[in-house]
């Protein structure tokens, strides 16, 4: 009798980091060159006084997935891999005084672009938007009487 389990390969075992964003970030999927469906996943600059084009990451529509509660969406990546980073640089300007931007690319680790794009969360809440308290219930001018 031979035993049923089978042991999972070295690459069959590989960690994989679990990325969270919005889903304002993703793209609509398009169809690359190779013929594959790919999503574009914008990152969103640290820094909020930094008004440049974000940089973006493509990877295959297939690997990012939504919340059960669809407000958000996440995808796996390989820990130990990278990812091209695509980021606008200015390469001249337009008579009318607009900038030009022709993309770089860049290979970062995927724990670096899991730090980008949850750098919100490390933000200082001071700098937010607050929202504005609830406006006191008018009181009856007959009821004061």
């Amino acid at each position: 009798m031979g035993n049923n389990l089978q042991h999972p390969s070295p690459a069959q075992e590989r960690n994989e980091i679990t990325i969270k964003f919005g889903r304002g970030l993703v793209s609509a999927p398009f169809t690359a060159r190779t013929g594959r469906e790919c999503v574009s996943i914008k990152i969103p600059h640290a820094d909020p006084a930094d008004k440049t084009p974000w940089p973006s990451i493509i990877v295959a529509a297939n690997h990012v997935h939504e919340y059960r509660f669809g407000k958000g969406m996440w995808m796996k990546l390989p820990a130990d891999g990278e990812t091209k980073l695509y980021v606008p640089e200015v390469t001249g300007q337009t008579p009318d005084g607009r900038n030009v931007y022709k993309n770089a690319v860049v290979k970062l680790s995927n724990t670096e672009i899991k730090a980008m794009l949850e750098s919100h969360k490390e933000r200082n809440p001071e700098n937010r938007v607050a929202k504005p308290d609830k406006a006191q219930p008018r009181k009856n001018q007959s009821m004061e009487r």
